[in-house]
């Protein structure tokens, strides 16, 4: 189903004339661009919308023009109205709510007076084929930035100079750059949101990044060493064999129609096994991953819908270890089998030591990304 069959089955089921999207990852899931001028604010400076024959712009006389030339790609210049306002005499949900006629029934994804809010994150999912193309792309040059990154440290640098360094590698492949995380070996241990500060990176170093291009977030950690303690290497088997179960028990749910519940629990049971039972209460495990960094976080009896084709970015941490990249899960042709060709790393370019790892109570084998060894 495309994304104006989404729509129309949408504006059925839900019983309106027309929904209108003005926060960007919704507004970029449409239209296939940008919309965000001041990252402080809630709504970009453009709205789409649709009411079942026709996909609408609204921008200012500031933006509309610049919108319409450049922030379009998924549309037909031919099929789409712009219409702009003055930039002094309107807000954008002013605007919006002045083109919706008084008998009709009309939702936004942001709050606006006489229209009703509407989330929009189960129209995101499943991703179409242009997404998934988009997607292997983001996460392909991610994956390079960040990699490239890593293979310059030396142990001396500091948390700031590395995610400094993150985001200009990032932003030079048009990629933004919403979360950067580097954690060198005292604060990795400490805290599993290693915000980076002023420490230097020391004996090892987590790497971890939430980048976005087009409304599509990959995420990604990389794991450095150069004297690293005897026992990383075990804790990183242990988490990429919890990523590794979490990946064979979403496309086992996609398969059977199974919940976020079902991967959590499976989780849980993975990290029984690797020794660090209750760990995963220290730390979310992850989720599905689109058009936002995730588009649902798991928990313990989560009832959202597995779906697929869809990405998934869990990322499992065991005290000062880590695993997280960003996969896309097809289902496979037999729902009780766990299928290696339905699940397809994003953030991968092949140039990066890996390690076999085995699901735990899967018959899955996957190639993870090891521990980088440096000498300093």
């Amino acid at each position: 189903m495309n994304k104006r069959e989404r729509l129309e089955a949408f504006l059925e089921s839900e019983e309106f004339d027309s929904v209108w999207f003005a926060r960007p990852n919704a507004f970029a899931w449409l239209t296939g661009g940008n919309n965000v001028v001041d990252r402080e604010t809630d709504a970009g400076v453009a709205a789409v919308g649709y009411d079942g024959s026709t996909i609408s712009i609204i921008a200012d006389n500031i933006e509309a023009g610049r919108i319409a030339a450049e922030e379009l790609p998924d549309l037909d210049a031919e099929t789409v109205s712009v219409d702009e306002f003055p930039w002094y005499a309107d807000s954008l949900g002013e605007a919006i709510a002045a083109r919706v006629a008084d008998d009709e029934r009309a939702a936004a994804d942001i709050e606006i007076p006489g229209l009703e809010r509407v989330d929009p994150t189960s129209l995101r999912q499943p991703l179409t084929d242009r997404d998934r193309e988009r997607y292997r792309t983001l996460g392909r040059e991610t994956a390079a930035a960040v990699e490239a990154v890593c293979r310059e440290l030396q142990s001396e640098d500091t948390e700031h100079e590395v995610a400094s360094a993150l985001r200009v590698a990032l932003s030079a492949r048009d990629i933004e750059a919403p979360v950067v995380l580097v954690g060198g070996s005292e604060r990795a241990q400490q805290y599993r949101h290693y915000t980076p500060t002023e420490a230097e990176l020391g004996d090892y170093a987590l790497v971890s990044v939430t980048a976005e291009r087009a409304g599509l977030h990959a995420s990604c950690t990389r794991t450095v060493a150069f004297e690293p303690p005897a026992w990383l290497a075990k804790r990183h088997e242990a988490a990429a064999r919890v990523e590794t179960t979490a990946l064979a028990a979403t496309q086992a749910a996609a398969s059977a129609g199974g919940t976020a519940g079902d991967v959590f629990s499976a989780i849980q049971e993975a990290y029984d096994a690797v020794g660090w039972d209750g760990e995963w209460e220290h730390h979310h495990q992850g989720g599905a991953a689109g058009f936002a960094g995730r588009e649902w976080i798991a928990t313990p009896d989560h009832d959202a819908t597995v779906t697929a084709p869809m990405a998934y970015a869990w990322n499992p941490t065991v005290e000062g270890a880590k695993s997280e990249d960003t996969v896309l899960v097809a289902t496979g042709s037999d729902e009780d089998a766990v299928d290696a060709a339905s699940i397809e790393p994003l953030t991968a370019t092949d140039n990066w030591p890996t390690t076999t790892v085995q699901a735990v109570n899967h018959d899955l084998e996957l190639e993870r990304p090891a521990v980088l060894g440096l000498e300093d």
